[in-house]
């Protein structure tokens, strides 16, 4: 086609647009890197599996055992594993996705506990009474009893607050960090910065724990709309969870602060951040249990900073534990934020 035709224009101006996309690093990472990499995460979470096998909980009694017994001659066995625990360990870690079904065992019978708004759970609860009833040796052998976890504290909803609000801070930090620093470099503010007195290391100490303010408006507002509005219990104490919000902000504020210390536009750290980002909104357990991921990749989740800050969340506002029971994940966050910080000092860009 001529140069100078008809359409010569149209397609001098359709590659220059080509050209500003491709330029653009945000762009290509939500068209194209994006999908791919939900595709992978949730392939993984919810791959087909030859046999998909189902957690459940069985609370320890004098009648535990031959619960064991019965789902161990049962056809079904090899795609339900159980585990004996304490009353109160079953339904903790049932609330927190790890199991499925709670099976309670009496002299009138089988008590299974499920949550509706799970699949799983349904699904569960289906099957092993199945498994147990057909162990038995006929229709419906054994008696049973079904109980909905329909209250506060045992619901689908409760699994998800915590898991929003540790997500909702991680957004919050990388994007209010590495969002201004960069912008302020592109409109030169930074080097008006560098020009006075003050220390650098004061600079990005501010911007870093500028986000506590807005951390306690975030925390009121999440948990007090689950409280109001779907009757949330919070077990734990209220400085705990600032505390652990406050430690997540400051985390990510680091976090936000070294992706933005080379940036040089704000398309540019926008794509760094979707990056750090990506595999945490997949991997750490927002919106289901990271029990679903192979195991083999189970120690590289819990090293994230948002598996941290989620499993932290949820064990002191579901099960009321202790600040000091949650050390491992306070230690992930703290190394996560210092050993952040300590490099965007020394790699921070002022111009």
């Amino acid at each position: 086609m001529p140069v100078n035709g008809r359409w010569a224009g149209y397609w001098a101006l359709l590659g220059a647009r080509m050209k500003e996309l491709w330029r653009e690093p945000e762009v290509i990472f939500w068209v194209f890197v994006f999908p791919l990499l939900l595709a992978l995460g949730l392939g993984i979470a919810f791959r087909n599996k030859p046999a998909d096998v189902t957690p459940v909980a069985v609370v320890s009694n004098t009648h535990a055992q031959s619960v064991i017994e019965l789902l161990q001659r049962s056809p079904a066995r090899s795609s339900i594993h159980a585990d004996v625990l304490d009353e109160k360990t079953a339904f903790d870690r049932f609330r927190l996705g790890q199991y499925s079904l709670v099976v309670t065992s009496d002299d009138n019978g089988l008590h299974y506990r499920y949550d509706p708004a799970r699949p799983e759970s349904v699904l569960a609860r289906s099957q092993v009474d199945d498994a147990l009833q057909t162990a038995a040796g006929r229709s419906s052998a054994v008696k049973t009893e079904t109980t909905q976890s329909s209250e506060p504290g045992a619901r689908y909803i409760d699994f998800l607050i915590p898991g929003l609000l540790g997500m909702n801070l991680m957004n919050s930090g990388m994007w209010g960090i590495g969002f201004a620093v960069v912008d302020m470099r592109q409109r030169k503010l930074l080097k008006r910065f560098v020009a006075s007195p003050m220390r650098r290391t004061d600079f990005l100490l501010a911007l870093g724990s500028s986000r506590l303010v807005l951390m306690i408006i975030e925390v009121a507002l999440l948990l007090g709309f689950g409280v109001l509005a779907f009757r949330m219990k919070v077990e734990g104490s209220l400085l705990a969870i600032l505390f652990v919000a406050a430690l997540g902000a400051i985390c990510f504020g680091g976090v936000g602060l070294l992706t933005a210390s080379r940036a040089q536009k704000i398309e540019s750290v926008s794509g760094l951040i979707n990056l750090v980002m990506m595999p945490m909104w997949i991997f750490s357990g927002v919106f289901f249990s990271y029990e679903r991921f192979p195991q083999i990749i189970q120690p590289l989740i819990k090293a994230l900073p948002l598996t941290a800050l989620n499993d932290a969340l949820r064990a002191i506002i579901l099960q009321g534990d202790s600040l000091a029971s949650q050390w491992v994940p306070l230690a992930v966050m703290a190394a996560w934020g210092g050993l952040s910080f300590v490099i965007a000092l020394k790699w921070f860009r002022w111009s």
